[in-house]
This record gives structure tokens, sequence and C-alpha cells, in this order.
């Protein structure tokens, strides 16, 4: 993670507020290859602006150019393209949680891993599936299992789709965005992972940035949010973070293989609310219960 977000006085001179950063997307194509044109059209159709001007220079670094190539050659081209073999989720769901949850809006991050591979399933976000699927992922179940235990006047619902916490400030970040039908982690040690990373770094700095009143970093610059860290994988993700700036809380992961080895009971729920309430006032907390 970068040096700067871990030191306030790096941060005030080298950081600028995140409403300040200029941001044309004629301006950004024009500074393209042909090829870059090509591979980026799905990032500059379909990714969240707030997040893409941010960005911007990172998709255009070999190792994602490398990625989208890879994407490209089995089909993941525009937002309405068909990839074969059969890739999850959909081309124009792959940066969902990007359109979601705006950068300076971000209270929360939930990290996952892979996209679910099974048929109708992923759409953009960690752990949740749209409405309509009717078998709910086992780790999907407990984490309702665990809202319920800290929040008893919760009832979980049938559907498993997570997006009205993704537009209160929730992002469900996957560490990998896209995966093949049936193969778990079939799109791993591909650039996802790297991009995902500084993902992560990006929202280190400005997450949190339009919540509550400025103060700390000048308007436009995050003053610390929740990270939400289930399973080893996840808690590698955020190891290197600034545990004075952020609230960053681990357990196990939800899977019916560990949540019982320190997930269920972890209040985590509870915990990200009294500090975002105790940083933003009461609008910086996350309604769990609202789905």
């Amino acid at each position: 993670m970068s040096s700067s977000s871990s030191n306030p006085k790096v941060a005030k001179t080298n950081i600028p507020a995140l409403n300040s950063i200029p941001f044309s997307m004629s301006e950004y194509k024009k500074g393209m290859t042909e090829e870059q044109m090509k591979l980026l059209e799905l990032e500059c159709d379909t990714m969240g602006k707030s997040w893409l001007k941010v960005l911007k220079d990172e998709i255009k670094k070999p190792y994602f150019l490398d990625l989208k190539r890879f994407l490209y050659a089995k089909g993941v081209k525009g937002p309405d393209s068909i990839p074969k073999p059969e890739i999850y989720p959909a081309p124009n769901n792959i940066y969902t949680w990007s359109n979601l949850t705006p950068l300076g809006r971000v209270k929360v991050v939930i990290i996952g891993q892979d996209p679910y591979h099974n048929p109708g399933q992923a759409h953009g976000l960690c752990f949740s599936v749209p409405s309509g699927v009717t078998k709910l992922p086992p780790s999907l179940l407990n984490i309702y299992k665990e809202i319920k235990a800290e929040y008893p006047a919760f009832e979980p619902p049938k559907h498993g789709n997570l997006t009205a916490w993704a537009e209160n400030g929730v992002l469900l970040l996957n560490s990998v965005l896209t995966v093949e039908k049936n193969q778990a982690g079939s799109h791993q040690k591909r650039g996802w992972e790297k991009f995902t990373a500084q993902v992560i770094d990006v929202v280190d700095r400005y997450g949190g940035a339009n919540l509550g009143k400025s103060g700390g970093f000048s308007a436009g610059r995050g003053r610390g949010i929740v990270f939400l860290a289930w399973g080893s994988w996840a808690a590698q993700c955020v190891a290197k973070l600034d545990k004075k700036k952020h609230l960053i809380l681990t357990s196990a992961h939800p899977s019916p293989l560990s949540a019982h080895r320190g997930f269920i009971g972890n209040g985590h729920f509870k915990k990200a609310n009294d500090w975002l309430e105790e940083k933003y006032g009461p609008d910086g907390c996350v309604d769990w219960t609202k789905l």
C-alpha cells in the first residue's frame, strides 16, 4: 500500500482531493492506442466514473492489458459480448461494485475471493446473488445468521441480493473479478489480484471522503472506513493498511467449513456501525437489516 496513506502529513500535500481530480473520457481516449481502445472498451463503458478517474493509469499498465488480452480471447469484449466458454459474471456486471458504490461514499469494504462459478449466481458483488436465485449460497446464509444474532429483529430475506448494502456504501469486492463456469479459481493469478489490490489502495486514500463533516484531511480525502476481512485470503489483502486510520476486523470465513471457528459470534456488523457512528455520526452507519 502507498506509504503516503499512512502518514497524514504526507497525505495532506501529496494526495489530491477526490472531487478536484479532473476526468474527461474524450481526452482519456485520445491518449489510447488502437489496441487499448479495443481492450479497455468494457472499462470505459461500464466502470463507475468515480473509480475510473483514479484507476485510469492502472488499467493501461502492461499486466492489466495482458489480463484483458486473455479475457478478450475468451470473448469478454464490450458490455454486451457473450464469452465462450461461459465466464461469470456477464461482462456488463464485472464492475457492478464500482457503479453501486461510488468511491467517496464507501463506508465498509467486504472482501471476497472469486465470483460464484455456478450459472446465474455471480453479478459483480461478492457474496451476493441476483434476486430470483432460490438456493442461497451457504456462506451467505451464515452471514444472515450472524446479523440475526447481532440484530434480533432482523428477518433473513428469502433472496440473496445485497444491492441495498452496496447502495448504502458497502463495497462488495472480490479480489478476482471473473471465473469460468464450474471452475473455481480459474482466473486467479491472471492479474485481477494486482488490480483489486490497487482498488483497496485507492479506498485506503479516498474511502469515506464524502461522509460526514470534513476533518483531519481536507474535504475529498478519506478519513477512514471499515474493512471486514473474513478468511486468511481477505486478511492478507488488508494486512498493510493503517490500523489507526481504519477499523480492520478479521475472522474466519463464513463458509460452513470454517464459520464456527470464529465467524459466528464475531460481532462485526455492530462493531462496524459503532465505529462509523462515532466517526461520521448516525448517517455513517449501515442498515445491515435492510435488504
